[in-house]
């Protein structure tokens, strides 16, 4: 797109140029800080502004957080205000209010000082050039603790464009986002659909084999129905050994040494590592039976299963020395079963619904043991068929893959068109007022 037919310099080295007939003042000079607090006894609506999405009632999230017992003395939240967290301001987690409630006073209300439609700030602030300059003026000697207060942000230079050009930028956005923001739904619906259907094949070649003639007996298992009449059915303790961790006391933990995986390393697929903990390395020798093993598959047994599946992973960490925490497990295979088979049955509805009827929920958090996973019943063709079923599945997982991959750098990029959209339009790098 085109940009505007003169530029200025708007006096400010994170905007650069910007057209010659907008202005460049102050945050202060058309936002003020108000702290307005609710009365006693209210029910007005509750507000929070997230990174992601910006300001939403909690109660529409599936993630509320902690519910205040009472939201007298919260700050009260006009339509149109900015709602500013000021110790994450710099990651993006300021907003557009289009709703009247209130919000906690640990966050700053920007109220506009003329009208205009605020909307073209939500845009702004949430961008990423003005998200490096919010961390210029944030305080705080490292990141975790920076705060950006209304003294400081007030003396930012924003650019101000006319009243009537700020509405149709905002129309385009809105028109454009929303657009943008369709595909890329459709799209992740689309990914939801792909990994559907792989469940649906591995739980069916999992439970009825490759080949469609081969006589087949009831499983046992209602929802199952019938298998391959010489599989056999087996609890899993019967296919390979299940260890639980060691109960290491936290005051252990060291900055380098032998790592430790713990619940918050397991997730669905994946051993994630951004939460590390490490032993002595001569505790390894004493510890060696609590040893995870390259291709262990293991358990998280507290808050076993998330959004995305049972927390469970194959361990893939070759000849590193890693020692299991408590309150996970791990599966160790027998001789004459194939790992690779085993992997893709852990991931199968008919073992999944095993395993959430397991659970113990009756306590404070969620929790299944080693030997309730170690009696949910699996279905074990001979080593032949597992090797052929195995390289069937990983074939046709390796296709579904590639096309989610595929999907996901689509989103990616249409993300990215989105960021630069907006920032080229609401610093003035394009021109939008024909496009409104």
């Amino acid at each position: 797109m085109q940009g505007y037919p003169e530029y200025k310099d708007s006096g400010a080295a994170w905007l650069g140029k910007v057209p010659s007939h907008w202005k460049t003042i102050p945050t202060k000079r058309f936002f003020r800080l108000i702290a307005e607090p609710a009365p006693a006894n209210n029910d007005f609506e509750l507000l929070s502004v997230y990174t992601d999405i910006g300001v939403k009632p909690r109660k529409e999230l599936k993630q509320k957080g902690n519910k205040a017992s009472t939201t007298d003395g919260y700050w009260l939240v006009n339509k149109g205000d900015i709602v500013v967290n000021k110790l994450l301001a710099w990651m993006g987690a300021v907003g557009h209010s289009e709703y009247f409630g209130v919000t906690s006073p640990a966050y700053d209300i920007l109220r506009p000082t003329q009208p205009f439609n605020t909307k073209f700030y939500h845009y702004l602030f949430r961008s990423k050039i003005a998200q490096q300059e919010f961390k210029r003026w944030s305080r705080g000697i490292m990141d975790m603790r920076l705060r950006l207060y209304f003294d400081q942000l007030g003396q930012i230079i924003m650019p101000f464009p006319p009243e009537d050009e700020i509405e149709k930028i905002v129309a385009y956005l809105n028109r454009k986002a929303t657009r943008i923001d369709k595909l890329i739904s459709e799209k992740q619906n689309f990914i939801k659909l792909l990994k559907e259907k792989r469940q649906a094949l591995i739980s069916h070649v999992v439970t009825k084999g490759l080949d469609p003639n081969v006589k087949m007996k009831d499983s046992g298992i209602e929802w199952v129905g019938e298998v391959p009449e010489h599989w056999e059915v087996k609890p899993l303790k019967m296919v390979g050994s299940i260890l639980s961790g060691y109960a290491f006391d936290s005051s252990l933990f060291l900055e380098d040494g032998i790592k430790v995986l713990k619940i918050s390393n397991v997730q669905t697929l994946t051993l994630d590592w951004s939460d590390r903990s490490y032993v002595d390395e001569q505790m390894f020798e004493t510890l060696k039976r609590f040893a995870v093993l390259d291709g262990d598959i293991v358990f998280a047994l507290t808050r076993p299963i998330i959004s995305t599946g049972i927390k469970a992973a194959i361990a893939d960490i070759g000849s590193e020395k890693i020692l299991l925490n408590q309150r996970n497990a791990i599966f160790r295979l027998f001789n004459g079963y194939l790992k690779s088979f085993f992997y893709h049955v852990l991931f199968s509805q008919y073992f999944i619904s095993q395993f959430e009827n397991s659970i113990d929920a009756t306590g404070q958090q969620p929790n299944i043991s080693p030997i309730d996973i170690g009696n949910i019943r699996v279905f074990c063709p001979p080593l032949h068929e597992q090797k052929d079923i195995t390289n069937y599945l990983d074939s046709e997982s390796s296709k579904i893959d590639e096309l989610l991959s595929e999907v996901n750098r689509s989103i990616g990029f249409l993300k990215e068109h989105r960021t630069a959209l907006i920032s080229a339009a609401v610093t003035g790098k394009i021109d939008v007022r024909d496009q409104a």
